[in-house]
């Protein structure tokens, strides 16, 4: 839905319209290459066999691994083991509820200047949620408000404040660090934009920003192929990252494991890690579209080029696959995403597929080495614990076929024959992430059946591989829902049958609505029975 902040779609109970480079020097490019140096003339395709990236000497390089349940953990050897300072155990007593502030809890007043809306009743509210039993609030700290004027002038005062009302009230703090815009949910009219020196760069430069086949671009977040290029006032995309975190830890590090509790980097579209491939907020997009591979600014397809001819196949280098659909496409009838000559089972499909989620895992790397790196200091120091956490979008629709299309255009390289959130996991599971994932909210009788929808399906197999890497999974709804059932939902895939639990829930969004008094009665029973042992 368009509050949650992620994909909509357009489901019962959904509100239709509405997420690489180490400094130890490798690339998307070389990570790919070297897996394909390592799977040549091998077959591809074994039902529950996964690709497991390990790390050494700063290259990520592949292992083939089967998947049983008692299979052992290829990328997490000991020393890796212990860097993961955040992982303990999945068997909570309880599932702490944190409530995401409105979508417009921020705005720019006439002056241009980012200003908190509604400061009262705002109060009020954050009092309202601690009396009810809430554990906290999630708080979303954009990149457009902290450093829009000028590179490297951080201005934290409205967070500062924002944070003094939370902590008066009693509350906890998750908090999104966000590096991309949500104007799209404002038709344009409001909202947070990327700072506005990084749209100056945009207005020369569209490469900067994700494009589709048809030139169209999409500057809510920065194409992941603009990492390691010194466009940013002599700054790679992953160099201002890494200095807005700096400064973020520098600012608040006495609240960092007493009123900061959880931590959550951006990683694309929506803070999700993935592709702009379903952008709802234009109107390209509807759902369950298949949606398009976002992969045509200048730089994506400069560093394909290169990689095809490395590969002896230039010819693969020019552009996506030319038989994939469009953005409202189902996925009958698309060449691509049978099983054809030049589907995705093909040697090319298999070559743009890796190459495509491959640079996903890397720029999740990259700027993951960056947090881990940042807290562990701090925590080292401080003596507290902070959980870091990544984001990834939840697609649903078109899951109970073959080639898993929407999946794969948003750069998830899932189908029926390859587990595509393992390798998610495992750089997770590497950085001692916790892996946040929407649908909580959603059963698979309420979606459309005709669209081979699954969201059960989805959190199965994302709650396994969690499960194989030892990270823990947090979560949010993906709809907004106060009705029973809905809430009844959340709880049953909050806490597993065996007492296993999500470490945490973050209930999307605070509003008006939820005060309403049948709103309220059915909200405030949800938060004990949440908070309650399990």
């Amino acid at each position: 839905m368009a509050e949650a902040g992620g994909i909509g779609c357009g489901c019962r109970g959904v509100s239709g319209g509405n997420n690489l480079f180490h400094p130890g020097g490798f690339s998307a490019k070389s990570c790919f290459l070297e897996e394909q140096r390592t799977r040549r003339n091998r077959n591809f395709f074994f039902r529950n066999v996964s690709y497991v990236p390990s790390f050494k000497r700063g290259r990520l390089i592949t292992k083939r691994s089967s998947v049983p349940g008692n299979s052992r953990i290829f990328s997490m050897d000991a020393r890796e083991k212990s860097r993961s300072f955040v992982l303990v155990s999945s068997k909570h007593k309880k599932v702490p509820v944190y409530v995401m502030m409105p979508i417009d809890t921020f705005g720019i007043d006439a002056s241009g200047s980012p200003i908190i809306k509604r400061l009262k009743a705002l109060t009020v509210s954050l009092k309202a949620l601690k009396l009810a039993g809430v554990h906290g609030v999630a708080v979303e700290v954009w990149w457009g408000i902290v450093e829009r004027l000028r590179p490297l002038e951080f201005n934290w005062s409205l967070y500062e404040e924002l944070f003094r009302l939370v902590s008066e009230a009693g509350l906890k703090l998750h908090v999104s660090l966000c590096f991309h815009s949500n104007i799209h949910l404002f038709g344009g009219k409001g909202g947070i934009s990327l700072p506005l020196w990084i749209r100056e760069i945009g207005d020369v430069n569209k490469d900067i920003y994700y494009r589709d086949k048809n030139g169209f671009s999409n500057n809510d977040y920065l194409t992941l192929g603009v990492d390691q290029l010194p466009l940013f006032g002599g700054r790679t995309a992953v160099q201002c990252y890494e200095d807005f975190m700096l400064s973020f830890s520098t600012k608040f590090e006495p609240y960092f494991g007493n009123l900061i509790e959880e931590i959550g980097v951006g990683l694309g579209p929506s803070g999700e890690l993935r592709y702009p491939a379903h952008p709802s907020g234009d109107g390209r997009w509807k759902f369950p579209g298949i949606g398009e591979f976002q992969c045509h600014d200048k730089y994506m397809m400069e560093d394909l080029m290169t990689v095809a001819s490395q590969e002896g196949k230039p010819q693969w280098g020019s552009r996506d696959p030319p038989n994939a659909g469009c953005y409202n496409s189902f996925p009958f009838g698309v060449p691509f995403f049978e099983e054809g000559h030049d589907s995705f089972l093909s040697d090319y499909g298999r070559f743009f597929l890796e190459w495509y989620s491959g640079k996903l895992i890397c720029h999740a790397d990259a700027i993951l080495a960056k947090a881990a790196d940042v807290l562990r200091r701090r925590q080292e120091e401080e003596k507290s614990s902070v959980m870091l956490v990544a984001k990834i979008g939840g697609i649903y629709w078109w899951y109970k076929t073959s080639s898993h299309p929407a999946e794969l255009t948003a750069g998830y390289y899932n189908t029926a024959l390859r587990d595509g959130y393992d390798p998610v996991a495992s750089v997770l599971s590497r950085h001692g992430a916790a892996l946040h994932i929407p649908c909580l909210d959603m059963a698979d009788c309420e979606t459309p059946e005709k669209y081979l929808c699954s969201p059960e399906g989805l959190l199965r197999q994302i709650h396994d591989v969690s499960k194989k890497r030892t990270i823990q999974v947090t979560g949010r709804n993906t709809s907004e829902r106060f009705d029973q059932m809905g809430l009844r939902q959340i709880r049953e895939n909050c806490v597993q049958p065996n007492g296993e639990t999500v470490r945490s829930f973050t209930f999307f969004r605070l509003n008006e609505k939820i005060f309403r008094v049948e709103n309220w009665n059915n909200f405030v029973p949800f938060i004990r029975q949440m908070s309650a042992d399990v």
